[in-house]
Parts: structure tokens; C-alpha cells; sequence
């Protein structure tokens, strides 16, 4: 008897669908699975009959065939348990599945029958979806992240017993539902606020300025002067995501397995701040299975890479090409994935490994080659890929004993949210462009054109500062930027002049 269940696995940060085929035949009573399943597929087989067994069915005394196709794809993960075991047991006959056909199954067993929740489950119901199959059977604790996609029916099982009693039509489950709105708008709340910022109004002006048009930001300053708390309080400025954007990011959080229970949908962008201790495989990501890494979580958000000459050199390294591409490639010997990785980068310095060489006060007690053997850990291309470079000098008394509250985040993010619109009626919906930052060329040339004042500024600081083409043009970026805040059609002098002023120490 041969039995069929729909099933998925995951390929990058999409799923696969993968069609699990139960075939009981005569023979002695061996199980094995075939499909390119890796360890903890091959090790169902011991969790599926324990399972069924303390379920109170039968195993039946056959030769148990288990096949995972398409054949040539690696199967990974536990949540094959729960479609080879109803596979088993619709193939046994002990019943007839006429929904089994309609319905992707997912779940890892426990011994005793009970379904546990499998990371991923995002990805796998929109495949679901969109292979036309009328709903999905999940693990309870999934069952909201699942119901998160629109048009297929999320039905939730605590046990192996009770999905056989739906399949079987014994049992009526309802669909879940979830309210998308709510979870769109459920999570938007922060405990850090640039009201609590002293001082420091120029680069409370800089990150507005980032904020608007999504450019990456160098943070140098001694100890003490608020460089972590700004960078903490970046991501309360940015505009709220879209619903496309949530479900996007949600899917890498899904895969990783970071997806809480109580937050099916990621609706605030996240905020990402690894240790200097973190590996390469780590930051961008990898595996012998490949899965994503810290650039990838930061999707849609802020990476913030606090006391940047500390992380190793070659780890700084790999961050060239998703600051340019907005995605990773990751390839192993049998396969290739790719996962978005669209950040706004955010880094933090100290001039010397004391921190205070050309502080006023404190006397730097570093050394010429400490000092030039600090500053090399960093390489110039990767600073060069860095829009605005602030000076985050030390904060004076009278601004600390201020007890005036300075701009809040939320008035700061209104404006930044009218900049992004101007941006967005710019670049229309049918361009992969969603702020200044991720312009083009030809885009920039359309633009971002100079005044005769304008262009003969922006040749003597080229030629003064020695900036790289590739400065040049995030220049013209950030001038765009000041200008759309400005409300202004084109670029004006003093929009290109404060430009200027991010780049004197890049």
C-alpha cells in the first residue's frame, strides 16, 4: 500500500515543497528512508515508532519505505516526523485520508506522540500556498506564525492522535486567525528615546539625515561620549515597516528559529548589535547547512558593530558585498543559497586604544605605532562604503545637567517619514528602490544634477580630500537626501556643502 503526504523543507529563505511517499510491502520489518535525507531525518525513524506506538496504534510488521522527494534536493530538520508517521499510517489503511491530499503537513514528534514546534514554518505556508493546496497542519505552538499568510487554512495539532482524528474526519478543527493589523502595529514600542540624548545635536542632525535616506553611519569619539546610546536610539527613527517588508524579515527570524511564540510577525525593525568576538560564518552566515547570519537578521534594520577595530580583520572583510548587493550568497559543494541582507550600518570607534588621542583633557597615552597599527585594523574600502563620518566629541557639563528633554524619537521620525515619501513618489513601486541610498548610476545622474557653484564645490573637496569614485557618489546620495528633507526639487550649494562635511573624515 502506498501512501503520499505533502510536506516542505527549506532552500534559502524559501520553501521547498517535498512529497513524502510511505510504501508498505512484504518483507521483514525494516524502515528506511531514501530521498537525501541528512542525520536527523534518517533518526525519525526511532521517534516516528516510538511515537505511534505510544499513541496507541499498530505499527504494521512490513517493509516500511520512506522516500523524500525530489530525490536530489538535502532534506534537513525533525519536522518530517509528523507526515512520515500518517503516511505509515494511511498506508496501514487504519484510515482513509480523503483531506490528506488537500493539506501540507509539518511537525517533529516526541515519543509520546506529542507534535513539537519545527523553525521555518513562514516560508513553508506561503510554498504551501502557492502550490494551491487548501491549508496547512502545523505543531500548536506554530499555528500563528503560519496563520500570519493570507488564503490557505492553518490548522494547529498538539499530538499525532489528534491530526489523524481531523484527517479522518472525526475531529473539527477550526481554522486559526490572526488580525494582521494588530500585528503590524502590536510590537512598535521602544524603551529608549533620543530625548534621553544630551547634547550631541549635530549628530542627532546626521542620523536624521541617515534615517531619511538609509545611509550607513561611522560613529568615532572617546569613551564616554554616547556613541552606543545614539546608535541604540537610530532604529526608533526609522519609518515603520510595510507589511511586505514584516513578512520578509519574519521569514529569516522563522528559519533561524528566532521567532518567539508571543510574536508570530516581526513588525519592528530590527536592531542587531553582535559581540567583536563574532566569526565570519557568524556575520554572514553559513553552515553545512547554510543558515543565515547576523547580516541577514539585520534585514530591513540596523547591524551596529560596537569598538569596530576590535572584530577581527578578516570578519569586517565579508561585509563588502551585502553593502552593495543587499543580499549574501553562501555556496557549498552540493548547493548555493542567497539571504537578503538590506541593513543600515551603524559602527562605533575609539581614535586609539585608549581612546582620547586628540581629546582636549585627557592625554592619549598611546604610541605613533599603537595608534597607526589601531587605525589600520579597518580597511579603507570598507570605510569607503560608509555614507556619513562623525566626529562624536566628548558631552559638555551644562548640556549633562540640562534638564530640558530634547526632540523626541517620535517628532525626529515624523520628519523622517516625509522624507521617505518624497522618496518613495520619486522612485514609484515598480523600482527596487526604497530610499536614496540604494540609488544607481543612471539614477543618481537623473537625480541628483549639480549647479555650476555646486559642481566646482564638489570638485575641490574631490580633490583636497582624495575621495574615491565611490565617495563621490554618496556624496550626491546624502546631498539628495538634504535636499528631499529641505523639500527641495534639486540640489542646492548648501545641501552639497553639509554633504561634504560627512565625508572630511572618511
Amino acid at each position: 500500500m502506498l501512501a503520499i503526504v505533502h510536506s516542505g523543507t527549506l532552500q534559502g529563505v524559501d520553501g521547498l515543497s517535498v512529497e513524502v511517499e510511505v510504501d508498505l510491502a512484504l518483507g521483514l520489518p525494516v524502515f528506511n528512508t531514501v530521498g537525501l535525507p541528512d542525520s536527523s531525518v534518517r533518526e525519525s525513524r526511532d521517534r516516528v515508532k516510538a511515537a505511534i506506538k505510544n499513541s496507541g496504534y499498530d505499527l504494521p510488521p512490513r517493509k516500511i519505505t520512506v522516500n523524500l522527494a525530489p530525490a536530489d534536493v538535502k532534506k534537513a530538520g525533525a519536522g518530517f516526523d509528523l507526515p512520515i508517521a500518517l503516511g505509515i499510517l494511511a498506508a496501514s489503511e487504519l484510515f482513509v485520508p480523503e483531506k490528506l491530499k488537500d493539506y501540507c503537513v509539518l511537525g517533529e514528534l516526541s515519543l509520546d506522540g506529542a507534535v513539537r514546534g519545527v523553525p521555518g514554518i513562514l516560508p513553508l505556508t506561503l510554498n504551501a500556498r502557492a502550490q494551491g493546496l487548501k491549508g496547512i497542519i502545523v505543531p500548536d505552538t506554530n499555528k500563528h506564525e503560519a496563520a500570519v499568510v493570507n488564503g490557505i487554512d492553518v490548522i494547529g495539532v498538539s499530538s499525532l492522535h489528534q491530526a489523524v482524528e481531523f484527517l479522518a474526519s472525526e475531529l473539527d478543527i477550526d481554522p486559526i486567525a490572526v488580525n494582521h493589523d494588530e500585528l503590524l502595529n502590536g510590537s512598535r514600542t521602544t524603551d529608549v528615546d533620543f530625548q534621553d540624548v544630551k547634547g550631541q545635536e549635530h549628530v542627532k542632525r546626521a542620523l536624521e539625515i541617515a534615517a531619511s535616506g538609509g545611509h550607513n553611519v561611522a560613529l568615532a569619539g572617546p569613551p564616554g561620549s554616547g556613541k552606543t546610546m545614539l546608535a541604540r536610539r537610530f532604529a526608533t527613527i526609522l519609518p515603520d515597516m510595510s507589511f511586505e517588508e514584516a513578512l520578509e524579515t519574519t521569514k529569516i527570524y522563522s528559519i533561524a528559529g528566532k521567532l518567539s511564540t508571543n510574536t508570530p510577525l516581526i513588525s519592528s525593525r530590527p536592531f542587531r548589535a553582535p559581540h567583536h568576538t563574532i566569526t565570519d560564518a557568524g556575520l554572514i552566515g553559513g553552515g553545512t547547512i547554510p543558515r543565515p547570519g547576523e547580516v541577514s537578521m539585520a534585514h530591513n534594520g540596523v547591524l551596529f558593530l560596537d569598538e569596530l577595530p576590535e572584530f577581527k580583520k578578516h570578519v569586517l572583510e565579508v561585509l563588502r558585498q551585502p553593502l552593495e548587493s543587499g543580499d549574501v550568497n553562501i555556496t557549498r559543494a552540493n548547493q548555493s543559497m542567497n539571504f537578503p541582507s538590506r541593513f543600515v550600518l551603524v559602527v562605533a570607534s575609539n581614535p586609539c586604544p585608549c581612546g582620547y588621542y586628540g581629546d582636549k583633557v585627557r592625554e592619549c597615552n598611546c604610541t605613533p605605532t599603537q595608534i597607526q597599527r589601531y587605525s589600520s585594523k579597518v580597511s579603507g574600502p570598507l570605510l569607503d562604503r560608509i555614507d556619513l563620518h562623525l566626529e562624536v566629541g566628548a558631552v559638555a557639563f551644562k548640556d549633562m545637567n540640562d534638564e530640558r528633554k530634547g526632540e523626541s524619537s517620535e517628532t525626529i521620525k515624523a520628519r523622517v517619514d516625509k522624507s521617505r515619501k518624497i522618496q518613495e513618489d520619486r522612485y514609484g513601486e515598480s523600482r527596487n528602490i526604497f530610499c536614496n541610498a540604494q540609488m544607481g548610476t543612471g539614477d543618481i545622474e537623473k537625480y541628483c544634477a549639480l549647479d555650476a557653484p555646486s559642481l566646482k564645490l564638489l570638485e575641490r573637496s574631490v580633490e583636497k580630500l582624495g575621495l574615491s569614485a565611490r565617495a563621490y557618489h554618496r556624496i550626491l546620495k546624502i546631498a539628495r537626501t538634504i535636499a528631499d528633507m529641505d523639500s527641495k526639487e534639486s540640489l542646492e550649494l548648501s545641501h552639497v556643502a553639509e554633504a561634504v562635511q560627512y565625508r572630511r573624515n572618511g
